[in-house]
């Protein structure tokens, strides 16, 4: 179990698609299964700068920052009762630290990237690129509007249904156990944000979405939350195999 650790969200924000069901259903493993609105599932890139992370207990000075990208899909699946969360298939990370102790000391297999920013009066363009080929561009704008096209009826409907999945589980090195972590906020506060262009290498590739499954529906803005990371317990992958 890691200590707690905390720090300041300076800026997230979450890239959300729809999905049809039965293309997560193919893709997730077990135990997961895709947590669904309105018959569809939800995926998405949560796209996260974090500042003075650091132990619990330690000065903000003594803390790092970094810039993270999650490849993440909302999910159920059951352990004494139906829990819910989100499966973060992939992990990338502009700190190099996170490549050396994440899936060994800290919960989540990061890789390192490149991450680009430009943030102004309201403006956002965030990007990161690996050296494998995974990418992830978007452009955005501070709204009040949120999208009538969207599978949520509102902005706040959304902030309740992704407020939820605070659990998230991810491979570890060797595939045969999940790493559990929790995100804990101190404050909630959610915004629509406006995106005039969204690119994703994964989310494009038609042999895991083919053509039609997958459709942008929403962008959501979070800045300046205060929050802990707690570790939650690891799922093995052999308790589900039938």
């Amino acid at each position: 179990m890691i200590p707690t650790i905390e720090g300041l969200i300076d800026r997230r924000i979450l890239i959300n698609y729809r999905v049809e069901k039965e293309v997560l259903e193919r893709f997730l493993p077990e135990p997961f299964k895709p947590k669904l609105v309105e018959g569809y599932g939800v995926a998405g890139i949560c796209l996260i700068r974090l500042k003075q992370i650091r132990p619990k207990g330690l000065p903000g000075f003594l803390g790092i920052s970094s810039e993270n990208g999650a490849h993440r899909i909302a999910v159920e699946w059951e352990d004494n009762g139906t829990k819910e969360g989100v499966y973060v298939y992939r992990r990338d990370t502009s700190a190099r630290l996170n490549t050396l102790v994440g899936g060994r000391l800290f919960p989540g297999v990061h890789h390192y990237s490149k991450f680009t920013s430009v943030e102004e009066n309201g403006n956002y363009q965030v990007n990161f690129a690996n050296k494998d080929g995974t990418y992830i561009s978007i452009e955005g704008t501070e709204t009040d509007i949120f999208p009538s096209t969207s599978l949520f009826r509102n902005v706040q409907e959304a902030s309740t249904f992704f407020e939820k999945g605070s659990l998230g589980y991810s491979p570890q090195r060797n595939n045969r156990r999940y790493d559990g972590l929790e995100l804990r906020t101190l404050t909630w506060n959610v915004k629509p944000l406006g995106v005039s262009e969204v690119r994703s290498s994964f989310f494009e590739d038609e042999s895991i979405f083919p053509k039609g499954s997958i459709q942008f529906d929403n962008a959501l803005l979070m800045k300046d939350i205060k929050h802990q990371w707690h570790s939650a317990k690891d799922i093995c992958v052999e308790n589900f195999e039938k």
